[in-house]
């Protein structure tokens, strides 16, 4: 399949989306689908999608990416774990353009895009320890991936800057998508006397325990206010279709070219949604402060110093993490609890 200039073709442009969990009412691939409904408003009939959803990371990723490659014009590969499969089909199919995303991984036809959701995180930590009285924080996380490490890790470091004793607790589910699991990991840090959850899981669910506990939580990937109407302080959401637009554009154009597209605050790709009125003026008046500082780069989220869960150094003074050091972190800042695992 040779594209010249697919929006002057008769045909509409293919375009294919491969998903980790179910699409649902909320969470990471909700966030993805939302884009991929963008562009199916912007766009009309001069596109078709088609998704697969429920498709496993790893090797059994492989005969679904190949069955959109085989008709389609761009793939938009939307976990982490279909890395090394895209990068094959990629190579299988080099006329098909292939998107993954938070990869690191990349070819003449295999380009990769994510979002500095690590800066929204900062700011949710803010949040978080502005309304806490325990002195201590709970996060659900999926796996200990640099993405996931890096987003607790920004969390944490948002939350002392209110509090520098803080405390994060991290309890692993060991998935993408288990709302059992994410359920009991809640209640634990809750029994544990956390009374702000956070989380890095594709579900509501630490939201509707901390309604039904009693206690605050942060939403992710989507906005998750309706999930707990006492309980939602603000959600850390991802807005995909300005990316998803912006490649299809090229595409359009002819110079869609691989790429590492790593967008955040200041692009919009990655924002505070839905900030509870529970929140005082004065934690407010320091979340915008932090987020225009961040997107004027006055203020740098992994800015030295900084230490690790040993109390050393790990971000001297004067240095901030570049955004090499930042796909690959692989340590928990100080102040962070639990089973604490590498990669």
């Amino acid at each position: 399949m040779t594209l010249m200039s697919p929006f002057s073709l008769s045909a509409p442009l293919k375009v294919g989306f491969i998903y980790v969990s179910p699409v649902g009412n909320a969470g990471w691939t909700y966030s993805h689908d939302l884009g991929r409904e963008y562009l199916e408003k912007i766009y009309g009939d001069k596109i078709q999608t088609k998704i697969i959803k429920s498709v496993p990371e790893g090797i059994q990723s492989r005969a679904p990416l190949a069955e959109l490659a085989r008709d389609h014009d761009i793939i938009f590969a939307t976990s982490w774990g279909y890395m090394i499969p895209a990068q094959r089909t990629a190579k299988q199919f080099p006329n098909v353009k292939i998107e993954h995303v938070n990869g690191l991984r990349r070819g003449d036809n295999l380009s990769t895009y994510a979002n500095r959701s690590y800066e929204a995180r900062y700011l949710s930590g803010i949040v978080a320890a502005a309304m806490s009285t325990t002195g201590q924080l709970g996060y659900v996380a999926a796996y200990p991936l640099a993405e996931v490490i890096r987003g607790l890790n920004a969390f944490t470091l948002g939350a002392q800057t209110i509090n520098p004793d803080i405390i994060v607790n991290v309890e692993w589910i060991n998935a993408w998508y288990a709302p059992d699991e994410s359920r009991a990991k809640s209640h634990k840090l809750i029994d544990q006397g956390v009374d702000v959850l956070a989380q890095h899981v594709n579900t509501p669910v630490p939201v509707q325990v901390a309604e039904e506990r009693g206690v605050f939580a942060i939403g992710y990937h989507t906005d998750m206010s309706e999930f707990g109407p006492k309980s939602h302080l603000v959600s850390v959401i991802h807005d995909w279709g300005k990316v998803y637009a912006s490649r299809i554009e090229a595409l359009q154009n002819n110079n869609w070219k691989a790429e590492n597209l790593w967008l955040g605050l200041k692009d919009g790709i990655s924002k505070l949604d839905s900030m509870s009125t529970a929140i005082p003026q004065w934690a407010f008046e320091k979340v915008e402060l932090a987020k225009s500082e961040i997107i004027s780069g006055k203020r740098h989220v992994f800015s030295g110093p900084i230490k690790n869960h040993r109390g050393r150094i790990r971000v001297k003074a004067g240095h901030e993490l570049s955004d090499e050091e930042l796909q690959r972190i692989n340590w928990y800042a100080e102040g962070i609890r639990g089973d604490l695992r590498f990669f």
